[in-house]
């Protein structure tokens, strides 16, 4: 097999997880779940991302998203069952990802050649992922894969993320940062959540940030100015390696000129989703 070019996969993932993405900041999920009963962002989004997983508690929650304060899960979990199933959450997020994809990309680019090819191209990819210690992965795995290419793309797109996803936060754990110093060091890099998002969406409070970052100083990793130092950057790099050969297997199936191709649809339908606005302006700001 044709050895891919340094970080390939890395590059390819950072075209596709965006489109995964769009459903956490779209109006149209918030009207899909407000249909059931919710009425609270972040009931949505947990409940969004978890039900398929099954109707679990905060500690699952807590482990396999990993970055979120359990204590906050707690107020959310097990209670979003009680207001509809997670077959039903699921369905609803599906909806949700159909009206989004139609409305940040149009209905001539989900019905072009171009969606097909790259929803068959990520579903070729999905078939070296591997279950074992991926609960998020092998989760979603088990749901039946969409007809229509536009929701086969982004399908195969949340299976490639949560892939990577679970095998990144193995990476986090080699490397010795918890779920708050991975979120102050990411943010330091320039391309993590803005704090105030960061904090906002997870449950944790402004000190909670300031002790990771103060962990992080006493370590070498920060310097008095919240950057990474250059031991801090080796780091976050070392990170980023290790997840890529964790996550190597899906792109080295799929083969360089696959991944290359994939990376080429990936980014247009990334940058025109962009372009519509998809994202919080703020989103990535240091702040």
């Amino acid at each position: 097999m044709t050895s891919l070019p340094p970080r390939a996969g890395r590059r390819c993932h950072h075209m596709l997880n965006p489109m995964h993405s769009t459903v956490y900041f779209s109006p149209d999920l918030d009207t899909e779940f407000r249909a059931l009963g919710f009425d609270d962002l972040t009931g949505m989004r947990l409940a969004s991302r978890s039900a398929a997983m099954g109707a679990v508690g905060a500690g699952t929650v807590a482990a396999a998203f990993s970055n979120y304060n359990v204590e906050m899960l707690a107020q959310h979990l097990p209670a979003v069952w009680d207001i509809a199933s997670p077959a039903e959450v699921v369905a609803a997020r599906l909806r949700a990802v159909d009206a989004t994809m139609r409305r940040l990309l149009g209905p001539d680019a989900l019905a072009s050649a171009e969606m097909a090819e790259a929803a068959e191209l990520a579903l070729r990819a999905t078939e070296a992922c591997t279950r074992h210690a991926r609960p998020l992965y092998s989760a979603h795995a088990d749901l039946p894969v969409p007809e229509q290419p536009h929701l086969r793309y982004w399908h195969a797109a949340t299976l490639l993320r949560e892939h990577r996803g679970d095998g990144h936060l193995a990476a986090l754990l080699s490397a010795g940062l918890d779920p708050l110093e991975a979120m102050v060091s990411h943010t330091a890099t320039g391309t993590g959540m803005n704090p105030r998002w960061a904090l906002g969406a997870r449950g944790w409070r402004r000190t909670d940030w300031d002790a990771a970052a103060a962990r992080l100083r006493e370590r070498g990793l920060l310097d008095a100015d919240g950057e990474l130092t250059p031991e801090g950057t080796a780091v976050r790099d070392a990170v980023e390696d290790h997840t890529d050969r964790l996550d190597s297997a899906p792109y080295e199936h799929l083969g360089a000129a696959g991944v290359e191709r994939l990376t080429e649809l990936g980014k247009a339908f990334r940058n025109a989703a962009l372009l519509a606005g998809a994202f919080p302006a703020d989103l990535a700001d240091k702040g």
